[in-house]
């Protein structure tokens, strides 16, 4: 059976939380997430679950300096042969591959400017059983110290293709595709934003992100960014109430990747 996901694609995301129990609190109440454990084998790792569909993880943050953070899950055949080329490729192994629960196989890694990501070689569970609606997530975009090295090293890492657009502003930004189809993004830190850590960040899809941000905030987000129009639509950036930061959009129908 082919895999849901192509290698290369985003295909989880979970968070690392100082308070779990807050998180659950938080996106329950700014995306109507359910969360559920998963036995006493995961430990306290939980499912959040959207009308009944998985879509993210929801973990103890680990004590790797993040704090409270998200973490970008990209799909590989073989999660072995990823760590080898991460290690070639100037990256950084933080957890080799391991077997999760019958799952699948994990590994943790950051790439040579510092990003953290991870990798999911699928067995039993491939992914994402909701993306691209209200609530669940859209899009994943690095921001990087050294955009040219980024486009290598992942290129070598998953095998994904590069291609540049133009964006506002004269802004360059880079899609990388799976399969000819672009699945993530990825565009250069600009010095007049201040100090920022290479990373990789999470939207998800809105309704209205207005109405939106209004409640994350009401339910005790920081704003990073107030909403503000982009080609790709409406966004806004956030940071949860554990210090997590994700991002918010209600997407442009017309935009196309």
């Amino acid at each position: 059976m082919a895999a849901k996901y192509e290698q290369g694609t985003p295909s989880w995301v979970d968070l690392g939380s100082t308070d779990l129990d807050g998180s659950v609190a938080f996106y329950g109440g700014l995306f109507g997430w359910t969360d559920e454990g998963m036995g006493p084998d995961a430990g306290d790792y939980r499912l959040f679950r959207k009308d009944g569909r998985q879509v993210a993880g929801l973990g103890p943050a680990t004590d790797v300096g993040r704090g409270s953070s998200w973490t970008t899950y990209f799909a590989t055949r073989d999660a072995d042969d990823t760590m080898a080329k991460v290690a070639e490729h100037g990256g950084t192994v933080l957890v080799p591959p391991m077997d999760v629960m019958g799952q699948g196989r994990m590994a943790v890694f950051t790439d040579p400017e510092g990003a953290f990501f991870s990798a999911w070689q699928p067995l039993e569970f491939d992914g994402f059983e909701l993306a691209d609606e209200p609530g669940s997530v859209t899009w994943t975009e690095l921001m990087t110290s050294d955009l040219d090295a980024a486009k290598v090293f992942y290129r070598e890492v998953f095998g994904v293709g590069m291609r540049d657009v133009s964006m506002a502003a004269g802004v360059t930004y880079t899609l990388l595709e799976a399969e000819g189809r672009a699945v993530a993004g990825a565009m250069p830190i600009d010095a007049a934003w201040g100090p920022m850590p290479s990373h990789w960040s999470v939207y998800f899809a809105v309704d209205d992100c207005d109405a939106a941000y209004a409640q994350a905030l009401a339910l005790g987000a920081i704003m990073v960014m107030p909403p503000e129009d982009s080609p790709a639509g409406r966004f806004a950036i956030l940071k949860d109430p554990q210090g997590a930061t994700f991002s918010i959009i209600k997407s442009d129908p017309d935009f196309s990747r």
